[in-house]
């Protein structure tokens, strides 16, 4: 009999809920990261929650993560598949689209300032 191939030890690395304040008080963003011991991640989610704007899918107004063995992105209550590089480029992705929603959420709300200190790097 053969040597067991040893298993694969995931750590989830990044478990971050930010609460929002302002006039986007009640919505969350969220990020969790599942990385190998060598750094690679196999697992992620990365969501922007607000039932204000979005009531199917538990207030998911946008989130990318590769639940269901597929990467993919979720919006508005839809759900499509996305191409993955790595997740860097994913995280940096979805934090633009959220300042972009964001920014098209202060231009139909006048005299609102864009809240983006939670992700300007």
């Amino acid at each position: 009999m053969g040597k067991k191939p040893k298993k694969l030890e995931i750590t989830k690395t990044v478990d971050t809920a930010n609460r929002l304040k302002g006039k986007r008080k009640g919505a969350i963003l969220k990020e969790e990261v599942w990385e190998t011991d060598n750094g690679q991640v196999v697992k992620y989610v990365l969501a922007y929650i607000n039932p204000r704007i979005c009531g199917p899918d538990n207030g998911r107004v946008l989130g990318y993560d590769n639940r269901h063995d597929y990467h993919h992105r979720h919006f508005l209550g839809t759900t499509e598949p996305v191409d993955f590089v790595n997740y860097e480029a994913l995280a940096e992705r979805f934090r633009t689209e959220v300042k972009e929603l964001w920014r098209k959420e202060d231009e139909t709300k006048e005299g609102c300032k864009h809240e983006s200190k939670h992700w300007d790097g």
